[in-house]
């Protein structure tokens, strides 16, 4: 999976455009995997614009693996997200947090609370460590994200 991708850069929101361009599909294509994967749910907003967030463009590349590089149909494609769903919500509720390629770095809940709508606005007047107030902001949502069971 990934071959000749490029990285994904850290952003809250992508467009459709962006994600064709990173996971190497056309835009009416993510259009209708919309359709097909009910998992793939991105962000509607102003004219029906459509803005992913970092872990639906994951989900994209794994979609395209399954399809382009695995040889899945449609149908067996969608079968098994389900499947890699399921394991990773019954290893969540094992306690488990197993994310494919990342390190799990423990934190301390207080670190992560010390976030500011000032630090926010400092980003515009420093792109380059507000850059990181934006990464850990997003990694605490993220973590959220795993930690809730469902």
């Amino acid at each position: 999976m990934g071959k000749n991708l490029p990285s994904i850069p850290a952003k809250r929101y992508f467009t459709i455009g962006e994600v064709g361009d990173l996971c190497g599909v056309k835009p009416h294509v993510l259009r209708y995997w919309e359709q097909e994967f009910t998992q793939l749910r991105p962000m509607k907003r102003r004219g029906n614009r459509r803005y992913y967030q970092h872990h639906e463009v994951l989900m994209i590349r794994r979609i395209r693996d399954l399809l382009y590089d695995q040889g899945f149909t449609i149908s067996g494609a969608r079968n098994k997200m389900q499947e890699i769903l399921q394991n990773e919500r019954d290893r969540r509720k094992n306690g488990e947090v197993l994310l494919d390629g990342v390190e799990v770095i423990e934190t301390n809940d207080a670190d992560l609370d010390d976030f500011t709508e000032s630090e926010l606005e400092a980003e515009q007047a420093v792109p380059a460590s507000g850059q990181w107030l934006m990464v850990r902001r997003e990694l605490s949502e993220i973590r959220d994200l795993l930690t809730t069971t469902y």
